[in-house]
């Protein structure tokens, strides 16, 4: 009786692996594609409810109010009047094209650097 070597058995277990992880692009690599991203827009009017105002624009873009919620992570309404979104790039160009949005940006840590030493 023939048995397969260990070295052949490893090569087909990765090549198994390795079309498993290329089989599992569609809506699973869109959601590892998505990034969080800082979204700056025009004010919503005296009065207005700032999440709701922001909620809004967000289902704009990406088509329903329910999509929108699970999207949006904070509203800022302090400073500025904007939102952070996690947002796949297909939903990032669509939100871009929206009226109300000036601009977006990726979220990025920054870290203060000490030279004083």
């Amino acid at each position: 009786m023939n048995h397969p070597s260990s070295a052949a058995t490893a090569t087909v277990l990765l090549l198994l692996a390795l079309l498993g992880v290329a089989a599992g692009g569609g809506e699973d690599g869109q959601k590892r594609a998505a990034g969080v991203y800082i979204v700056i827009v025009q004010p919503p009017a005296d009065g207005a409810d700032t999440v709701a105002y922001h909620t809004c624009i967000l289902a704009a873009a990406l088509g329903s109010e329910g999509r929108a919620k699970e999207a949006l992570l904070y509203s800022y309404q302090a400073v500025a009047s904007g939102f952070a979104a996690k947002l796949t790039p297909p939903e990032l160009a669509a939100l871009q094209k929206h009226p109300a949005v000036l601009q977006v940006r990726p979220d990025q840590m920054y870290h203060v650097v000490d030279n004083l030493n």
